[in-house]
């Protein structure tokens, strides 16, 4: 968008508005420097009415869609986006079920009140106190993702003396993300097994007592903005339920797809981004003419969308602390689009890659905004900088905000509800930020940020 004061409600929570007497961005009813003011700076804030909406609206699009070719979808929330006791239970009431990855994990589900049947345990390398808590806990099924766990989740199993649901983690060999989907003979990464090893692997899990295998699991990626691998991976994985049927001398009941279900983090990338209802239909259609071309029956489906619920529903807010401009003489940059200008002003932060790791990690960007006015300065191309002693610290790549951003202006970035806070450090010996959710005028504290001294009581030694 050129208007460097909007607010696009594409990227920024939905409820998010400009104030009228003030031109103050308020999320949740709340103006961002009372929040601001109240919970300190940085500051994660998570709108609850956009994270329930939007777990509200996968679902129903998703059971809606399967349910008109005859098949039942379960939708878990990826708790790896961003977990906490109160947005798990926020998940639970909103009908999802729960996919943890870590006993940590695990145990925020549990002391959130979520039922073990309704939790999905993931994870390449589960520990054997990890998957013996799970089966005692009575986890709805556990995610198998090497050999080595088809005897020990059995061994826990028997030992508690129940039958375990399992579902087979597979490589499809099919690639989905950013970029266009690669179809590839074989998969070189962590998690999952090689599809054409299905047979064996399955016939192995069928072996033991303890075990009740339900069907395979695969993810094909992240930030996927349309269906045409899921297609692909779903003929793939289909393609095995014939020879598994054999195998199991009944049919396979289960399939999961995963998630990876892409969002917008700037205007540039609205237009693009799936539509759930739209894609929910097309990935039903793909599901059953595969299922007819494959000759077996429609499974139930289950998918595990977290970004696309929980990362539009959070801004993270910031107080400028320095700027500065930089010349740019058209070597410093290969971005078309910075061309224009003649400098670049970078503005710093009180945060960082501590708060936020993303940029650092996969080079993502996002979209900013200053939150405590408005101005009708000429925009300024930004770049957007932390405070930690790392010249990759960058928050915000490249954005336009009005010229006059100045020391002491709040800022918010878009979409940061996924994968910031779970990613979190503190590096440079920063504490983390707390989380706030918003909803209806009220705030609330829904994890807590650390403090210094927090930090400096965890060093071991002399006193």
């Amino acid at each position: 968008m050129s208007d460097a004061n909007a607010i696009d409600p594409r990227v920024f929570p939905a409820t998010a508005r400009r104030g009228r007497d003030c031109g103050q961005l308020k999320l949740g009813g709340i103006r961002a420097t009372e929040l601001v003011e109240r919970f300190g700076s940085p500051l994660y804030v998570i709108d609850e009415d956009v994270a329930r909406q939007r777990a509200r609206d996968a679902r129903t699009a998703l059971q809606g869609a399967f349910r008109r070719i005859g098949a039942e979808a379960t939708v878990y929330y990826a708790g790896k986006a961003f977990l906490c006791v109160a947005v798990a239970r926020w998940m639970a009431e909103e009908g999802l079920n729960l996919d943890v990855s870590s006993g940590g994990e695990l145990a925020v589900a549990l002391a959130a009140g979520i039922e073990p049947e309704r939790i999905g345990f993931h994870g390449n390398n589960k520990s054997e106190r990890e998957i013996a808590r799970a089966v005692a806990a009575g986890v709805g099924t556990i995610v198998i993702d090497s050999e080595q766990e088809i005897g020990r989740v059995a061994a826990a199993a028997s030992a508690a003396g129940v039958r375990q649901r399992v579902r087979l983690r597979v490589n499809s060999g099919v690639h989905a993300g950013a970029h266009d989907f690669l179809a590839t003979a074989h998969e070189d990464q962590k998690f999952g097994l090689p599809l054409r090893r299905v047979g064996e692997l399955v016939a192995a899990i069928d072996g033991h007592d303890g075990l009740e295998f339900v069907g395979l699991h695969c993810h094909i990626g992240s930030q996927i903005f349309a269906s045409a691998a899921f297609r692909e991976s779903a003929r793939r994985l289909l393609g095995s339920y014939r020879e598994l049927a054999e195998i199991l001398g009944r049919p396979v009941p289960e399939l999961n797809l995963g998630g990876g279900f892409g969002i917008p983090y700037t205007s540039e990338q609205a237009d693009a981004a799936p539509d759930i209802s739209e894609l929910a239909q097309e990935l039903a259609e793909i599901v059953a003419e595969t299922c007819a071309e494959a000759g077996v029956a429609l499974p139930a489906l289950a998918f595990e969308p977290g970004r696309s619920i929980i990362g539009p529903a959070g801004v993270t807010l910031y107080t400028v602390g320095t700027t500065k401009a930089v010349e740019l003489d058209g070597t410093e940059t290969d971005a078309r689009e910075d061309r224009g200008y003649a400098e670049r002003l970078y503005v710093s932060v009180d945060g960082g890659m501590s708060d936020n790791a993303r940029p650092a990690l996969y080079g993502a960007d996002y979209q900013v905004r200053i939150a405590n006015r408005v101005s009708d300065a000429a925009p300024a191309l930004v770049r957007v900088v932390g405070k930690h002693c790392e010249s990759g610290d960058i928050v915000v790549q490249r954005d336009l905000l009005p010229g006059d951003v100045a020391p002491g202006d709040l800022l918010a970035v878009a979409a940061t509800g996924a994968y910031c806070w779970s990613l979190a450090s503190n590096y440079n010996y920063v504490p983390r930020p707390p989380v706030v959710a918003v909803r209806d005028g009220a705030a609330r504290v829904i994890v807590r940020g650390d403090t210094e001294d927090e930090l400096l009581a965890r060093s071991a030694g002399e006193q």
